[in-house]
């Protein structure tokens, strides 16, 4: 008897512009992506993104932030900001974060981000199942950022600015790694704050945080 074989496992599908066509059919404007990066690290800030692609000049690539390299991610930021219509990124700091909780924290992000576009949409395509009270119309994609083009480009942008202010917060506080794991959970973060207790860059209202400081 011959040994059963496997199935093969199916290709995995990429992020299109078919939720944007929809989306900028039925409401007549302009559409944009949005998606956030940071809402889990113990330190930093929460950024989000908004971005509308031009169908007509789209970079090659754009994915899901979290299955790009990060040499990729930073060369697909430069296309898309160099290609897209229009694009901005938003903040909420870490007393925002405390004061709001991180749930509102990213949706105050999100609003900054969609505000400072240079166009304005009338549709938001958000990544999540989360109805942010946006600027504009929201529409909620699960898993948005492996189906639309528009939120995939929203996570690298998000993602590289966060990325990049991390880095920062490593040289202005050294010792806590923040350049290597951006702030999330990590053993070497861990040890860090054992060793020296939080700084101002760490969510210090959260439990983990004043769990491993004695302060819970």
């Amino acid at each position: 008897m011959s040994p059963r074989k496997s199935a093969a496992k199916p290709a995995r599908a990429f992020p299109t512009l078919a939720l944007e066509t929809l989306a900028r059919e039925a409401a007549s404007g302009p559409v944009c992506g949005v998606d956030e990066a940071g809402r889990g690290p113990w330190a930093g800030p929460v950024s989000a993104a908004a971005v509308i692609l031009n169908p007509d000049d789209l970079p090659t690539g754009i994915d899901d932030s979290k299955a790009l390299t990060a040499a990729r991610r930073d060369a697909l930021e430069v296309e898309i900001k160099a290609r897209a219509v229009a694009w901005s990124v938003g903040f909420a700091s870490v007393e925002e974060i405390h004061e709001l909780n991180i749930l509102h924290a990213t949706g105050l992000a999100m609003c900054r981000a969609i505000e400072s576009l240079s166009v304005q949409p009338v549709i938001a395509l958000v990544d999540g199942n989360y109805r942010f009270k946006l600027p504009c119309d929201v529409r909620t994609v699960v898993g948005g950022d492996g189906l639309s083009l528009s939120i995939a480009a929203a996570s690298i942008l998000a993602k590289t600015a966060r990325d990049r202010l991390m880095v920062d917060l490593d040289a202005r506080y050294p010792g806590y790694g923040f350049a290597r794991h951006k702030g999330y959970n990590a053993p070497a973060h861990q040890a860090a704050l054992k060793a020296m207790g939080p700084c101002p860059a760490h969510r210090r209202s959260w439990s983990p945080i004043r769990a491993l400081v004695g302060e819970a």
